[in-house]
């Protein structure tokens, strides 16, 4: 119980801070261009609006849920660009409005959950807790690009462990995503917080490994930063051919971002 709890309170700390950076803006604002190409602003938020409303009907309603999947065509982009065409045509304010009610009521949704009873998500079931974490991968990778296209730097906390377990629980998404077999092979993940803790999973003696601060694993894992670009080290031909390939969410990979398009280290 009181995991979950803890991550509904990093749910909502991550939400008020990315409020925080468009709640100010004007519709120009909005309409700034991100980095994920063809996507503003407002694609961003739109997005994170969707994905939370969608996490309140899994947790609350689950046969509406799998309901709602059976409805989705295999064109990945196009359910995508369905599923925010409602908020985009909303001016801004109301656009902000329905971002922070749909935050609201999927982190209230999270908060009563059974703590050890799976709600159904894309993929799997999946536990409340591991589904509050998607939602932070969720609101860090498009954050980061509401950031970068506002020019604002963001100070990381350890509030990125919930973030880093779930990139190493999700470790073999990248493989999939590109038709490949992960390989055979445990990997050792030792991660750097903000405060300096090191996060480690995974066998001490694996010849695989990965290791670095936790800002920039969460980076590449969102695919919000080129690998050469990041403070990472891999050991192991495995875990360098995973450095290029990471990612802690389903679906198509895109292009990610290029080698030197923010400058190591930014």
């Amino acid at each position: 119980m009181d995991d979950l709890r803890n991550a509904v309170s990093d749910f909502a700390e991550a939400g008020d801070e990315l409020d925080a950076l468009v709640a100010g803006l004007d519709e120009a604002g909005w309409r700034t261009p991100t980095p994920a190409p063809g996507w503003t602003v407002a694609h961003q938020i739109a997005h994170l609006a969707a994905t939370f409303r969608m996490a309140t009907t899994a947790v609350t309603d689950p046969d509406g849920f799998r309901a709602l999947l059976s409805r989705l065509s295999d064109n990945f982009a196009a359910n995508v660009d369905a599923a925010l065409a409602e908020y985009l045509a909303e001016p801004p304010h109301v656009l902000l409005a329905r971002w922070r009610e749909e935050r609201a009521a999927a982190g209230k949704a999270l908060a009563g959950a059974v703590p050890d009873q799976p709600v159904p998500w894309l993929v799997r079931p999946i536990p409340p807790v591991v589904l509050a974490a998607a939602g932070l991968m969720e609101m860090f990778g498009h954050g980061q690009d509401v950031a970068d296209a506002l020019g604002v730097r963001r100070e990381p906390t350890d509030r990125l462990r919930r973030l880093v377990e779930f990139g190493v629980r999700t470790w073999d998404f990248g493989y999939q995503a590109r038709g490949l077999t992960p390989p055979a092979v445990e990997f050792r993940f030792e991660v750097t917080g903000p405060s300096g803790a090191v996060w480690a999973f995974g066998p001490e003696d694996s010849p695989e490994r990965i290791t670095g601060p936790a800002n920039d694993f969460c980076l590449l894992v969102t695919r919000r930063r080129h690998h050469a670009d990041l403070s990472l080290t891999a050991t192991g031909d495995h875990a360098e051919h995973w450095l290029e390939i990471a990612q802690a969410y389903r679906g198509p990979a895109g292009a990610g971002r290029a080698p030197g398009q923010f400058g190591r280290g930014n």
